[in-house]
């Protein structure tokens, strides 16, 4: 275990503390042993998830890109949360989105990947399977055109369940192994919901993401 590692376990408790009552001076020692179960748990959830992070795949560069996703009143080239009077607009009248990516290669085919981390939730490990899209031409994305290609998952809207508070929705865009039919693992039709994200990654042997991008939003009713 690095040094690293741990100071982050400990920044991450500090941060998850950082609003509960510090015990009064000369606190008497079965004060602190009933307060230990809670310290417990919150490094518990601490290293749970930090482990979580550093098993996926490196999102460092998720906001700064280049890659842009346009819905017909909304560019999100950044990290952003959708506006309250969109959120109804972006879950039940726009369809898919165009996608924009300056930097790609023109003899390149790409896969793109839309997916709700938050779904059933942020601690699963899982993700909401929302898009993919497989053999989309690189000159196509240098245009901003719509997403053209084999669709393997149809777009399906960001629609948060009412009293789940932001769910992130990540789009994520891949460069295709040249020669390579892309497939989703497991099932003919695999549920959309609790979909392995890295599974997909290892069975169709892509790299690292080339771009991606995300925002934020809830039930509009919310």
């Amino acid at each position: 275990m690095s040094a690293s590692y741990v100071t982050d376990i400990l920044h991450c408790a500090r941060r998850l503390t950082h609003q509960k009552r510090k015990p009064a001076s000369g606190a008497s020692g079965p004060v602190l042993l009933m307060a230990l179960p809670g310290l417990f748990l919150v490094l518990s959830a601490c290293i749970f998830g930090l482990n979580h992070v550093e098993a996926t795949q490196d999102m460092s560069n998720l906001c700064s890109n280049g890659l842009e996703v346009i819905y017909p009143e909304l560019d999100i080239d950044k990290c952003l949360t959708i506006p309250q009077n969109m959120r109804k607009k972006i879950s039940h009248v726009w369809g898919a989105p165009k996608v924009y990516f300056p930097a790609a290669d023109e003899k390149s085919l790409y896969v793109l990947v839309m997916v709700d981390p938050d779904a059933p939730s942020s601690t699963s490990g899982t993700y909401w399977r929302h898009w993919v899209v497989t053999d989309i031409k690189g000159s196509a994305l240098k245009k901003g055109r719509e997403v053209k290609g084999t669709t393997l998952t149809g777009y399906y809207p960001p629609t948060p369940p009412r009293g789940t508070g932001f769910h992130r929705y990540q789009f994520i865009l891949y460069q295709q192994p040249a020669g390579r039919v892309m497939s989703l693992p497991g099932p003919e039709n695999p549920p959309r919901g609790k979909w392995n994200l890295n599974a997909f990654i290892e069975t169709n042997v892509l790299g690292p993401p080339d771009a991606a991008v995300q925002f934020r939003t809830q039930n509009y009713e919310d």
